[in-house]
């Protein structure tokens, strides 16, 4: 409890005494508590919920709150009639402390999740008795704290027949982590509902957003700044918690792993007045680490850059953010509306945090025809898939397609940990297949020689039993080519998204499950990974 609320209590507590005619002690001043474990027992203070405070051999003053009953003050006095008695008021915080000295709770050790015992049975029955014994504000903290800790990117509360199961996604895996009851979920939930401001018995999926600072029993201090996501399922609400990590050196085109032909088509894009640029991938993908890293590069003193987000994840020195809350009910076109209130603020760069439906892809657009660089991320299977989805808004449209610049697609892999993993020479069957791939990369790409090529796989070991550390991104990316805008332009089928990705590799693009094969053949990830991400 703050200083400034238990202030606020003992102040309630001294004009609820006045009101009752009662003497009043402020503990909270009472530095040095001294425990008469004589007069009454630990069991008689928790049921009489009445503490003595100062005793001599003539004297006894009594604590009591406004819970202590009339019985229980008739007691005292038949049972010290030999002394002189009195009674004071103090505060439910007053009495707890000295409970709390007599009766003192447990130490709460509070383990550290290990990666390479993350998902044994002892961990999950050592982390699950740690989470039984403390808070539900605790609770939360200890997870983010640990979730960060093990770079995980989402903490997942899932509804089971038995009880509740958390899991750690980490570098894209989930890994079990601890077990709760359903008493023990309802307080956690009731913890987060009430931070993230969603409720608990909403029969609809929610969002919500937590962003405080929580001060854990064992005084550790934890920033807990998480996105909410919610369904109710047929046990109870599942909760998927997703981390914003707030180390603004992340996001750096730099660190984004792009190829030298990658980043210097990035690079001449955003260096340009107007245009929609577009990031696509499904949730989880890495597409606002890559906006946010475009951002980065391009505020300056020079330019005004405004955000609309639902939520803000990331907040960033120089950039103006506009958060907006979404929901079907209030209709996803405030993205729309925010965006056209956007433009009379005169920005050069406007980063849409998603483009949801058909009204802001219109507005988008819109802006990007008018001398704004719009950035934005949309949900699609490949890059080509975009530009599908996006036909019905272009409708032939010269303008809107001269408006779209680039369209980026992009997954994430699993890097293999390079201290650990292990060289093999690859299988026959593998080079067919990695030739299969790689015989149709573009020209400008330069075809890698697969003559006694190894290849490279996890090895476990005690520090890292998976033998991945970290991710890295996989993309395909194409500007638009006039072999796209005549396609857009001139046909009269709906276009499709093979047309539009045979049009793309025809203009030198390279395929995302190239780019794997690409990375797979460097030795940084293995094979499995590449086709159970791409397929």
């Amino acid at each position: 409890m703050s200083q400034d609320a238990r202030l606020d209590e003992e102040q309630s507590t001294e004009r609820r005494a006045r009101v009752l005619g009662l003497n009043y002690v402020d503990t909270s001043k009472i530095t040095n508590k001294t425990l008469y474990s004589d007069i009454l027992s630990t069991p008689q203070i928790k049921q009489l919920r009445v503490v003595p405070i100062q005793a001599d051999k003539s004297n006894i003053l009594f604590g009591i709150t406004t819970t202590t009953s009339q019985q229980t003050l008739n007691w005292l006095n038949q049972t010290y009639n030999d002394q002189r008695l009195k009674t004071a008021l103090i505060s439910d915080n007053g009495f707890n402390d000295y409970l709390n000295l007599y009766d003192p709770p447990p130490k709460i050790t509070y383990k550290e999740i290990e990666l390479s015992s993350a998902s044994s049975d002892q961990m999950v029955v050592e982390i699950s008795n740690i989470l039984n014994q403390i808070k539900a504000n605790d609770m939360l903290a200890y997870l983010v704290q640990q979730a960060h800790r093990l770079n995980a990117s989402d903490i997942h509360l899932e509804s089971q027949v038995n009880g509740v199961r958390i899991r750690f996604r980490i570098d894209g895996v989930l890994h079990p982590i601890a077990n709760l009851t359903y008493d023990k979920y309802r307080v956690l939930l009731s913890a987060i509902a009430n931070a993230g401001d969603i409720s608990t018995s909403s029969k609809e999926a929610q969002q919500g957003h937590i962003s405080q600072s929580v001060t854990m029993a064992d005084k550790s201090h934890v920033e807990v700044n998480v996105r909410l996501e919610t369904v109710q399922t047929i046990h109870s609400m599942d909760v998927v918690m997703r981390l914003f990590n707030l180390n603004e050196s992340m996001y750096n085109l730099d660190k984004l792993g792009l190829s030298q032909t990658e980043r210097a088509v990035v690079d001449g894009i955003i260096s340009k007045p107007s245009g929609l640029v577009m990031i696509v991938g499904p949730t989880g993908s890495g597409k606002t680490t890559t906006l946010y890293s475009m951002l980065q590069s391009l505020s300056n003193e020079e330019r005004k850059i405004i955000t609309i987000e639902d939520p803000v994840e990331y907040q960033f020195k120089g950039i103006t953010q506009i958060s907006v809350k979404t929901s079907e009910e209030a209709n996803e076109s405030i993205f729309a509306d925010q965006l056209r209130a956007v433009l009379r603020l005169d920005p050069d760069i406007i980063m849409v945090g998603e483009i949801r439906d058909m009204d802001t892809a219109r507005a988008a657009l819109q802006a990007a025809m008018t001398g704004h660089l719009v950035l934005s991320t949309f949900h699609a299977n490949s890059a080509a898939a975009a530009i599908t989805r996006l036909a019905d808004i272009i409708n032939q449209n010269p303008l809107y397609i001269s408006a779209i610049r680039l369209v980026m697609a992009q997954r994430l892999v699993r890097s293999l940990d390079p201290s650990s993993k292990q060289a093999y020479q690859a299988t026959a069957d593998e080079l067919n297949r990695l030739n299969e791939i790689i015989n149709g990369l573009p020209a400008n790409v330069q075809r890698p020689d697969l003559n006694n090529l190894e290849l490279f796989k996890p090895l476990a070991t005690a520090a890292n039993p998976y033998g991945y550390k970290g991710q890295i991104a996989i993309r395909e990316q194409f500007l638009m080519s006039d072999d796209i805008r005549s396609i857009l332009t001139s046909t009269d089928k709906r276009v499709t998204a093979p047309q539009i990705e045979a049009a793309a590799i025809n203009s030198g693009m390279a395929t995302m499950i190239q780019d794997a094969a690409l990375k797979v053949i460097a030795g940084l990830t293995t094979l499995e990974e590449m086709f159970r991400v791409v397929g």
